[in-house]
Formats: structure tokens, sequence, C-alpha cells
């Protein structure tokens, strides 16, 4: 039998961790371990919130409290940060791209100058 946290199987522990860890590096959270750089792929990120989903309703009715909990709550949280981060996107594109000015544009020449 598979040791117990807080009345949570281990294994399901480290797959929900696993899929909640992965999906704050797609949502551009956390750091990725694999380039030591923020990444944002929302589109990743949403499968894996998905797939977490089913898990939960797959499950339901199969897990103790404190593992419907966990899930639950790890739900919460990434879905709350997806729609912040899809925000922060709409409104990246919405933003005007600065004009970047000519630098010899308005400039008097040495000779308009004197």
């Amino acid at each position: 039998m598979s040791e117990k946290i807080e009345n949570m199987d281990v294994h399901f522990f480290q797959i929900v961790f696993s899929l909640q860890s992965a999906a704050m590096q797609q949502l551009g959270k956390i750091v990725s371990p694999m380039s030591g750089k923020v990444e944002r792929d929302l589109t990743m990120a949403q499968t894996t919130i998905d797939i977490l989903g089913m898990m939960e309703k797959k499950m339901k009715g199969n897990l103790t409290a404190e593992e419907a909990r966990f899930i639950a709550h790890s739900l919460h949280e990434l879905r709350l940060n997806f729609v912040d981060e899809t925000k922060k996107e709409a409104k990246l594109k919405e933003a005007p791209e600065p004009k970047s000015e000519d630098p010899h544009k308005n400039k008097k020449s040495d000779k308009e100058e004197q």
C-alpha cells in the first residue's frame, strides 16, 4: 500500500502537484527548470488545467476529503491565474505599439544650427 500524506495518497499528491507546477510554468508564473527562463504558453496551460479538471470529475466519489480539497484548491488557483494571464495578454494585444522615432527626423543639420 502506498504512503499517505495527511489522508492523501502520495501518488495522487505527486501527480496533482506535478500538473499544477507545469501549469504555473506554462502561465509564466514560475521559471522553467529546463530553460531557466519564464515562458508563457497559455494554450498548453489551458490543456493542463483541463486535464486536472477531468481528473477531478472522473475521480469524484473516490477521493478522501483531503484529496478532493487539494485538487479543488489547485484548480481554483490555476483558473484564477489563467484568467489573470489571459487579461494581461489581451491588454498587450490592444495596446498600440510604441512609435519608433527616426533619429534623423526633426533633427536640424549642423549648418541649420549655426
